[in-house]
């Protein structure tokens, strides 16, 4: 039957069924499409003969609300959202947010904080023999002790707090299915323990050579050096082949035990599960209450890949879906973008071919297959990898037949393009028809600081690397005859960043004029190694020290910097520059432009006859971009950043 999986019991009548074998229980409105994770999850078990409900956002302050459906058959499942529903729900400086995008009309407080707990702790109230199994993004950053920066403490396990049975980790398809079979074949679900990308709690543990004994919970909470010796050992055994299995103690009688990562899924694999019968609609229970924002900003978007092998310390992917890099057909994109174009509210835009990084569609060279990423060393940083097979012909081959389509009018790359990656790509097709064909006015891309010791502690390029991309992406517009420009993000307060590294970055966006269209201030979420430097204030590959903004003052002043030509931030620009004592600094940022600043309007070069690397700047480039935005009918992305 192709339709919404049952939310209530009229559902379930009306397909014929007395009870589920799953109750799904999720942090986010009911979104029948590929982008959410539960659809995906559920999707895979109906296809295999399962039967699925769904309770979305239920009211976690009445029991009745999560027994709507019934008693499971095989177990109660559970996500907290496709965020961590503190990042969702607080902003960096811990501020409750007024929105939250995976709701219907972006209306707040309809999951609890720490979703997955709370609901977890309510099943359990009222079903004491149920298996519970959670999963999904707060799940998986959280399988182990991680450090919190909301309760500013180091945590337990989630698996342990929410007295769930099992919890997957990572992409959870294969697990899911795995699991489910044991259950069906009678199996108890204490019993469930060989099962890969999955965590369990276990009293006695067997630990033989192919285990890996993380510190012990009570030394991580008292040592920091101990807490990064642990977050080391998680980090570099996150791959299927040559990952190990993990043990973390907690009493003498309660360990947490992670099997190695599942293998990720093989092409043909994930275009079976991106063409199961989705609806790819939100519920229409949501009608009246308004759509879904998060909804909306991937409606007509295509995931084309999965995994990142880019590295970089303040981003859990590679922490969740791993840096082994696998992507759909050609064919499967295809066969999407007739769908899409068949829906009454298609306009011709695709919004989106991507994953994690738009331009990653393969593994990063062949030994990834055989034998692993490397536990030692990244393929992006702090040079390309020689072993690294840089292509991008098959992204172009994906992009030129999805614009080939009938009714498409234009393709869009929102993902990220890993710029980096592009400069060591010999063949510039791929920029060429960037730029030809799927930059709507501006392309926005993630250069993140322009610190040498910034970067470093980001695991990004250097400033120069950016600088070489702008360049040569201004000479093909300019080439194409085309009014194009780059919109960089940059991230304040990241570890490794001092008042001086933020005035350097305000000079350099003074000096080239690039006006970032988004600053984001560093957000210490679980799971990443930035996040491990903030809380041990050292970098834990290397030990060295690093420094880290804590104080709400001077993270302000950092941000400001980034944004000085804003009028609001006057008075906090002046306060950093005085703090770090570069009052010499006031008129050049703040007063007017200066000679050393200035660009000659007809030649577009300063006096030192450097060109711009962006062929407008300031307000120009903004209202370019939102003019663009009109013109093709497409919204400003509204979620959190990260």
């Amino acid at each position: 039957m192709n339709d919404y999986l049952p939310i209530c019991r009229e559902d379930m009548e009306r397909r014929g069924w007395d009870q589920c074998d799953f109750v799904y229980v999720i942090g986010d409105a009911y979104v029948d499409h590929p982008s959410f994770g539960p659809a995906i999850i559920s999707r895979v078990l109906e296809s295999r003969g399962y039967r699925v409900g769904i309770i979305a956002q239920p009211d976690w302050k009445n029991p009745e609300s999560i027994q709507i459906l019934g008693t499971p058959r095989l177990a109660f499942l559970v996500c907290g959202g496709n965020m961590d529903s503190m990042v969702n729900h607080y902003t960096v400086a811990k501020k409750r947010r007024a929105a939250d995008a995976y709701s219907p009309g972006g209306k707040p407080g309809l999951r609890p904080d720490r979703a997955t707990i709370v609901y977890c702790n309510l099943i359990r109230r009222i079903y004491h023999t149920i298996p519970v199994i959670i999963g999904g993004i707060e799940a998986s950053l959280r399988r182990l002790a991680h450090y919190d920066y909301w309760s500013d403490k180091v945590r337990r396990s989630i698996l342990l707090d929410s007295r769930a049975d099992l919890l997957i980790y990572g992409m959870g398809e294969r697990a899911m299915i795995e699991i489910a079979e044991a259950l069906e074949a009678g199996i108890a679900i204490k019993d469930i323990h060989w099962i890969r990308g999955t965590c369990y709690a276990d009293r006695t543990p067997d630990i033989d050579q192919d285990t890996v004994r993380l510190p012990d919970f009570a030394q991580i909470v008292s040592s920091k050096e101990m807490y990064g010796q642990s977050f080391v050992a998680a980090y570099r055994n996150n791959d299927p082949i040559n990952g190990r299995r993990l043990v973390e103690k907690y009493t003498d009688t309660v360990y947490v035990v992670q099997n190695p990562p599942q293998p990720p899924l093989e092409r043909e694999e994930l275009d079976d599960v991106y063409e199961l019968p989705f609806e790819n609609e939100a519920h229409p229970m949501y009608i009246e209450q308004g759509e879904i924002p998060a909804f909306r900003e991937v409606k007509f978007s295509m995931v084309s890949s999965r995994g990142c092998f880019g590295g970089c310390s303040f981003c859990a992917l590679t922490y969740h879906q791993g840096r082994q890099v696998r992507s759909r057909s050609r064919e499967s994109l295809v066969r999407e973008a007739e769908a899409l174009t068949k829906k009454a509210d298609f306009k011709g835009y695709i919004h989106d071919i991507g994953g994690p990084t738009a331009n990653f569609r393969a593994p990063a060279c062949q030994k990834q297959r055989k034998t692993g990423v490397c536990q030692n060393k990244d393929c992006l940083f702090p040079q390309p990898c020689a072993a690294m097979e840089v292509s991008h012909r098959d992204y172009l081959e994906v992009l030129r037949a999805v614009r080939a389509v009938p009714g498409v009018k234009k393709v869009f790359i929102r993902s990220g393009i890993r710029y980096d990656y592009v400069m060591a790509d010999r063949d510039e097709t791929f920029l060429y028809e960037l730029c030809r064909y799927h930059v709507s006015g501006t392309l926005k891309i993630a250069p993140e600081h322009v610190s040498d010791r910034v970067l470093r502690c980001m695991h990004k390029p250097g400033k120069a690397v950016f600088l070489q991309f702008a360049e040569r992406y201004r000479q093909i517009n300019d080439k194409l005859q085309k009014k194009q420009y780059l919109i960089p993000y940059f991230i304040s307060s990241h570890p490794g960043s001092s008042l001086d590294d933020a005035v350097e970055l305000a000079l350099f966006l003074k000096d080239y004029g690039f006006v970032p269209d988004q600053v984001q201030d560093f957000y210490p979420t679980p799971g990443t190694l930035a996040t491990c430097m903030y809380y041990t204030g050292r970098d834990p590959l290397t030990m060295e020290e690093v420094y880290v903004a804590k104080n709400l003052e001077e993270k302000k002043m950092q941000r400001a910097l980034i944004h000085y030509n804003k009028p609001e931030n006057r008075k906090t620009v002046i306060r950093a520059l005085q703090q770090a004592g570069r009052e010499d600094l006031i008129d050049v940022l703040l007063g007017g432009r200066g000679k050393k600043h200035e660009f000659d309007q007809r030649t577009g070069k300063n006096h030192r006859g450097r060109k711009k690397t962006v062929s407008e700047c300031g307000r120009q480039t903004a209202d370019s971009d939102r003019r663009n935005r009109r013109k093709n009918g497409t919204g400003r992305h509204g979620m959190p950043r990260r």
